[in-house]
């Protein structure tokens, strides 16, 4: 309770404020719904598909698993900056669509700085290297090109760099905020219990620097990622290997000219952007007035993958995208996701199952929950795959284990198999802010655990065997699910994060492979390849935020609204995440945040 009202005097400053702007935003939208001026989720494209035309892609911003409710993105909003960002399944689905549309004549890849994670992007180069089999050509374009652009970019039949533009490619980063000194600033300490070596993502709350452990399973992930990157790059542009190095270290390559690049052969032509629409017209065989752009909307709505909810005949894809927690709005919510997975179950038109996991984690409450609904779908004879997407570590692989075949992107981020608690102690902050809390209770540890005392060593000393409790369970799942010994398990678990590939060949993963192969390794199983539809689970109506990034006359206008309504609790901000921070559960299967930079 104490942490509770703790939490509510936190935000009560601003909550006040905040209703009143979602409020007026409510107003806002209901009135451009009613004019009609914001679609349904998906629904929205340009353009008019016609005899020889052109499908561009937009590599510029983020690219996420599958269109989602965005949930409230107070930062977004007060920069203006709330837009729906693209959905891999929806560009995967417009890429097949217009491999065999007869009026789509190629793609063309518009580099503008994408912002997704290796799997994603490694995903969508492979969709496109399917398309090229068609026999149609792509081309891609940038005024400067990212790494992650270039990866998706090297399957082009041609590479076109401004003159004055560069190539940024530099290999695989990552970095972490280590925030120890910040919470001492404020009064807020953490105690940790947790069980595994490599078990690091407790270390930004507790110390300055990373860890020799937590270090070197990174140096070995990226160093995994970077070969199969670099080789897939030098093998589409039929460079050496170990010269795309020499020109990162020796040359420092994104610093280099677009004529140097060019000299390289890692592009084919410099050229200005007023040149690129004479070249595309020339790609599909009309003159420049002539030219038809259509944007991967129109080819997905016309697709047919994922819209077999009502067949008879049906396999279901159920997407468990972000971090795993009860009752969340954003992420995976067990609270909502398990009946799903029951009514999949016992539903007899649903002959099998993929899950989709795109996931670094969370409640270990959560986690378990999901993982016994899995059980049951499997307790019905039904086949189950698991597909992975960027991540499916620690909670994220807890869900998957037990599945009948694990599919994973080479470049998927797994593992991380161990569980920590981290319980944060307030006591500082509350002195700082003038508040003096008194206990009084009927029993020693009625009021633990608390936000604004530190553990007692027995308090400390039972929750350890709480967590290590758990993670003998998470340890026994993996070694069911695997066919394994536990010894095994523990050999390879500890907390430590893996690369699909290595995964592989220590037994965490069975094939690497796409979504598609899941699914049709599901429909053998259930003996209805020849015939089966794809249903997409859980099946999404638009939200208010959702629809609200859809419209960017009505998100700039937001924008300015609450950054008035804001101006006079400018602090809001940090206390929203930092509510968000306390109120986890003190018990966690999740994974460090590892941001791969490309």
């Amino acid at each position: 309770m104490l942490k509770k009202f703790f939490l509510n005097v936190l935000s009560s400053f601003v909550g006040a404020w905040i209703a009143f702007g979602v409020c007026v935003l409510g107003l806002v939208l209901t009135v451009v719904a009613l004019v009609g001026s914001v679609g349904s989720i998906g629904s929205a494209s340009t353009g008019q598909l016609k005899k020889n035309s052109l499908m561009q892609i937009d590599l510029k911003g983020a690219i996420e698993e599958t269109e989602r409710p965005t949930g409230p993105d107070y930062m977004g909003l007060l920069n203006g900056d709330i837009e729906m960002p693209q959905a891999l399944d929806q560009l995967v689905a417009a890429i097949r669509e217009a491999k065999n549309e007869k009026n789509i004549k190629g793609i063309y890849l518009e580099c503008g700085g994408v912002s997704a994670s290796p799997a994603t992007l490694n995903a969508l180069r492979n969709e496109l290297l399917s398309f090229k089999k068609s026999g149609k050509p792509i081309y891609a374009y940038g005024d400067a090109l990212s790494m992650g652009d270039y990866f998706v970019a090297t399957v082009a039949d041609s590479i076109f760099l401004n003159p004055e533009g560069s190539l940024d490619l530099s290999g695989v980063s990552g970095s972490s905020l280590y925030l120890k000194d910040f919470f001492d600033k404020i009064g807020v300490q953490f105690e940790v219990v947790k069980v595994g070596t490599f078990k690091s993502a407790v270390e930004p709350y507790i110390s300055n620097e990373m860890s020799a452990p937590a270090r070197a399973q990174l140096d070995t992930l990226y160093s995994v990622i970077w070969d199969r990157i670099r080789g897939d790059i030098a093998k589409s542009r039929k460079v050496n290997s170990a010269q795309i190095d020499t020109l990162i270290n020796r040359d420092f390559l994104s610093l280099q000219t677009a004529a140097f690049v060019k000299k390289h052969k890692l592009v084919d032509r410099c050229v200005y952007t007023r040149e690129v629409d004479g070249i595309l017209a020339r790609l599909a065989g009309v003159d420049v007035d002539d030219l038809n752009i259509v944007e991967p909307g129109l080819l997905a709505e016309k697709s047919d993958w994922g819209k077999g909810n009502s067949s008879d005949e049906q396999i279901a894809v159920l997407y468990a995208t972000g971090e795993i927690a009860e009752g969340s709005s954003n992420g995976i919510d067990c609270e909502t996701l398990v009946p799903v997975i029951t009514d999949l179950a016992d539903d007899d038109n649903v002959k099998g199952m993929v899950l989709r996991v795109n996931s670094p984690g969370g409640s270990v409450f959560g986690s378990a929950q999901i993982g016994e609904a899995l059980d049951y779908f499997q307790s019905k004879g039904k086949p189950l795959a698991v597909s992975m997407g960027d991540y499916a570590a620690s909670g994220g692989y807890w869900i998957s284990c037990c599945a009948d075949r694990i599919f994973a992107d080479p470049l998927t981020i797994t593992g991380s198999i161990g569980i920590f608690g981290l319980i944060p102690n307030a006591a500082g902050l509350a002195s700082k802010l003038g508040v003096s809390p008194q206990f009084v209770s009927t029993n020693p540890e009625a009021d633990f655990p608390t936000l604004l005392k530190p553990m007692t060593p027995a308090q400390h000393a039972a929750m350890q065997k709480n967590v290590e409790r758990g993670y003998d369970q998470f340890v026994s799942r993996v070694a069911k699910g695997r066919k394994m010994k536990k010894e095994k398990v523990l050999a390879i678990a500890e907390g430590r994060v893996w690369s699909a590939i290595t995964a592989q060949k220590i037994g965490l993963v069975d094939q690497l492979g796409s979504l598609q192969d899941a699914i049709e390794y599901v429909a053998k199983q259930a003996k209805i390849q020849k015939d089966y539809e794809v249903g997409v689970y859980p099946q999404l109506d638009p939200d208010f935020w959702t629809l609200m990034a859809q419209s960017s006359e009505l998100a700039s206008g937001s924008s300015r609204l609450f950054q008035k309504i804001t101006e006079s609790a400018p602090n809001y901000i940090v206390e929203y995440y930092a509510k968000k921070t306390f109120l986890r559960k003190p018990v966690q299967a999740r994974m460090q945040d590892i941001q791969v930079k490309l």
